[in-house]
């Protein structure tokens, strides 16, 4: 039977001389940054002279001679980084007893019978354990060439609260050196709570985080499957976690928790993005759809990766081939991302790159005609994803997706006339200039009439509602408007000779003025050949 969960208060030094801690692998990773860790000093700096200060929560489980920190992982790193500075300075300034003290109490154990010695606490990712070893070791933070990585944070907080220090004992060393001493063994205090089941630690880490904290869907995600691996296997599965999410931007652990949702969706069927951890971990009814299991996930993760970080990046290396990979670039211009899932699940087909191929005319005559956008339209594309995977084919999706895909004459009349975003306008600018559904990005697009520069003779009535549309846009090499046009003469002795190859010189210098009539009309001509080539 399990006893009850034990809750006391404890100094600083009482809790680290105590025991040796571990970080486990569930835990998100050292992430305080300037502010964080300039705070934390200030109230400790501020608060020198009191009786006490309560620093905050600890939530920890036993597991054998070393304790498990589920919660208060950021604090207990920066305090054993202070005490670091403090064990340092009293060491150079020959303070040796002192120096023993903090060693003793905060930075490392000792084996009274061998006289051996281990880390107060420790980190379970190899790199980052080492690098902070190291600045315990020798007071010196290592340099590394990317400030985002957990290694990067740790030596920047160090190196500020050395510094901090320093400036502080500048007064008096000696004194300052034992009141900063005396402050973080016997006034600094935690309140500690020691969970009785290890076992528990990931519910326990669960229910702590998203109880009026913020606790990322990646956090919650990696902290499901490590809890689903068995224990001997969980320190491989967790470098191979983070392996993969470092494939992403730093700032984008949505971006990666997208790419899970996506390949989650092509197994599963859609899923919401809120509904992503509860789905996979069972926590809501899901009767109509089986989620992978974490040793399915993984390899799902791992087999699908090559092709996807090619559909966010074309120059990455991959299985895709070139024409897949312009498929893949047309739609990162365009902005769309609800459709990766089915071009993951049409990519192992034969006949690949003609499903991609359908899927790239299908969303663009959609964004001309309608509306791409919306939340059904992406629920269509993940139950459709689902399907091409079970039945190994994607020519159904053209029934199956019918009634989002409109007819010609709609495509060619919407074109003429309806205002759209810069980035669609160049990009079927671009398609019809080149004669391709995937045209090279070739040019800045230019509107041609605009509030800042009226030129022709359109008031401010027509010019708006022509502004943009796809008859008042130009394609030229110049990266920037020539601020001296003021006029339709102007506009093509000026932006003319700077015309992308294939636009429509020749037809715009015969025209004597840039109104409705000729911005309408080149608009038709446009759309008329956009229409060839989309359908």
């Amino acid at each position: 039977m399990q006893t009850p969960l034990n809750a006391s208060a404890s100094t600083a030094g009482a809790l680290l001389s105590g025991s040796t801690f571990d970080v486990p692998q569930f835990q998100r990773e050292y992430s305080w940054g300037v502010d964080e860790v300039t705070e934390f000093w200030q109230d400790l700096r501020n608060s020198l002279d009191a009786a006490s200060y309560f620093l905050g929560l600890v939530i920890l489980t036993e597991d054998g001679q070393r304790k498990h920190v589920v919660d208060g992982q950021q604090r207990l790193i920066t305090l054993s980084l202070l005490a670091t500075a403090i064990y340092h300075e009293a060491m150079r300034r020959d303070r040796k007893a002192l120096a023993d003290r903090i060693q003793a109490d905060f930075l490392r154990s000792i084996d009274y019978d061998t006289d051996s010695t281990d880390p107060r606490v420790k980190l379970s990712d190899i790199t980052d354990d080492t690098t902070f070893q190291t600045i315990l070791e020798t007071g010196s933070p290592p340099f590394f060439s990317d400030p985002d990585s957990v290694s990067a944070k740790m030596a920047a907080s160090f190196d500020y609260l050395r510094h901090q220090l320093v400036k502080d004992l500048a007064v008096d060393p000696f004194k300052r050196l034992g009141k900063w001493t005396d402050f973080l063994t016997n006034k600094l205090y935690f309140a500690v709570f020691v969970h009785p089941d290890a076992s528990s630690a990931y519910q326990v880490y669960e229910v702590i985080n998203t109880r009026g904290k913020e606790l990322t869907t990646a956090d919650l995600l990696k902290n499901y499957v490590l809890s689903q691996t068995p224990p001997a296997e969980r320190g491989q599965r967790y470098q191979e976690w983070r392996s993969l999410a470092r494939q992403f931007p730093a700032e984008g652990t949505n971006n990666f928790v997208q790419y899970i949702r996506h390949v989650v969706t092509v197994h599963s069927g859609h899923i919401l993005p809120k509904d992503l951890f509860a789905f996979l971990a069972q926590r809501m009814d899901s009767s109509a759809k089986k989620p992978p299991n974490a040793l399915e996930l993984m390899g799902l993760l791992h087999s699908s990766l090559p092709l996807y970080l090619q559909m966010i990046d074309q120059t990455q290396p991959g299985p895709a081939n070139p024409e897949q990979l312009r498929i893949f670039s047309a739609l990162n211009s365009l902005g769309v991302i609800a459709v990766r899932p089915i071009l993951l699940a049409v990519a192992d087909l034969p006949d690949a790159a003609e499903g991609m191929r359908f899927i790239l005319q299908l969303v663009v005559r959609r964004i001309v005609v309608g509306n791409l956008g919306t939340g059904n339209v992406e629920r269509r594309f993940g139950e459709a994803a689902k399907r091409v995977r079970d039945q190994r084919d994607w020519r159904s999706l053209k029934a199956e997706l019918a009634d989002l895909n409109p007819a010609r004459e709609d495509f060619v009349g919407q074109l003429k006339k309806r205002s759209f975003n810069k980035n669609l306008l160049g990009f079927i600018r671009r398609s019809v200039i080149q004669g391709t559904m995937t045209p090279e990005r070739e040019g800045v697009l230019y509107f041609v009439w605009t509030k800042q520069a009226p030129i022709g003779s359109m008031g401010e009535d027509e010019g708006s509602f022509w502004a943009s549309t796809i008859g008042n846009t130009f394609l030229s090499h110049l990266e920037r408007r020539p601020g001296d046009i003021e006029s339709w003469e102007d506009f093509k002795g000026m932006m003319l000779p700077s015309a992308v190859g294939g636009e429509a010189v020749t037809e715009i210098q015969k025209l004597g003025d840039w109104n409705g009539a000729n911005v309408e009309s080149l608009g038709a001509s446009l759309a008329e050949r956009a229409g060839e080539i989309w359908y």
